[in-house]
């Protein structure tokens, strides 16, 4: 099972972060637009990615909601047809929330730089250590807090949870969507 070292923070400065991000990048940036849906299940979280470009994915995670820097465990299986396995999910265990966002990645060595403008919530900062075997969670901390630094990213600024766990705590019914009639 693939592991990292997370953390989420809403962003005081998106285009001061965005510089840095870039100066420490080991590329030009990528935009990517993404809907991630979530399904009820009765631990971690699943979650069906889909891009822009109709591709998608679908992604098992487990962490903890802390609002520091956290270890997660991932599974990421590509989908062929993203709109189907939806359906099939979202009759199964039913969605409990619905997030879009415009992702801009940032890849510098093991880590990725995620600014992400999320619909109905602003500009948030991801950071994703990714754990090689032989690396430790707190080889991936380290580089996270370095991060955080450089990146301006205060502790009052980080965030529990996920997108999904935002939008449930602003709705009561659990089926939280930007725009109308993607909850089904």
């Amino acid at each position: 099972m693939a592991r990292n070292i997370e953390i989420k923070a809403r962003s005081r400065d998106i285009e001061s972060q965005r510089r840095v991000a870039a100066r420490l990048a080991d590329s030009p940036p990528m935009l990517i637009d993404q809907e991630d849906t979530f399904f009820h299940v009765p631990h971690g979280r699943l979650k069906l990615r889909e891009f822009g470009d109709g591709t998608g994915e679908l992604i098992e995670y487990d962490r903890s909601d802390s609002a520091g820097p956290k270890q997660s465990t991932y599974i990421r299986c590509p989908a062929s047809e993203p709109h189907s396995l939806k359906a099939a999910l979202a009759a199964a265990l039913g969605v409990r929330a619905v997030v879009k966002k415009r992702r801009t990645l940032f890849v510098a060595g093991q880590a990725r730089i995620h600014l992400d403008e999320v619909v109905g919530f602003g500009w948030f900062i991801e950071l994703e250590i990714v754990l090689r075997p032989e690396h430790s969670g707190t080889e991936g901390q380290v580089i996270a807090d370095r991060l955080m630094s450089e990146l301006g990213i205060e502790s009052s600024d980080l965030v529990a949870g996920a997108y999904a766990d935002l939008l449930a705590n602003e709705e009561p019914d659990n089926c939280v969507e930007p725009t109308a009639n993607s909850c089904g």
